[in-house]
């Protein structure tokens, strides 16, 4: 399983941008999927996750509001809808394959919880 990510760039505080992250191999429609990101001197956080179908999503608190996370399976492609950008949300951003999951089963919440990781795409936000 191969992950590219991209979309990333330089943008004024209040714009908004869209990553992308395409998959290769494996059976992605099966895959909970994750978008991390990590700030200069900070650790990978989770910022968006998602489960099988766009039902199910987990958006953390910070950008609740600010960021949309979906996916298209027939594209093999997990979307980071990123609004009102804020310095704050400089980083490189990393889009992740989780395991295979059934419908119900709970969101990877956990950096642990993903198999897989593209190589990350820098979002610079400037005030």
């Amino acid at each position: 399983v191969q992950l590219q990510a991209c979309g990333g760039g330089l943008v004024q505080a209040g714009d908004s941008l869209t990553l992308s992250c395409a998959i290769s191999g494996g059976t992605f429609s099966r895959n909970g999927m994750g978008w991390f990101r990590q700030g200069p001197g900070k650790e990978r956080d989770l910022v968006a996750a998602i489960g099988r179908n766009n039902a199910r999503t987990y958006i953390v608190d910070s950008v609740k509001g600010r960021f949309t996370i979906s996916r298209d399976n027939d594209k093999k492609t997990v979307y980071l809808q990123m609004n009102s950008l804020k310095p704050d949300d400089t980083a490189v951003y990393y889009c992740a394959a989780g395991p295979q999951m059934i419908i119900t089963a709970p969101l990877p919440l956990k950096a642990s919880d993903y198999n897989y990781w593209g190589q990350g795409t820098l979002v610079t936000v400037s005030s």
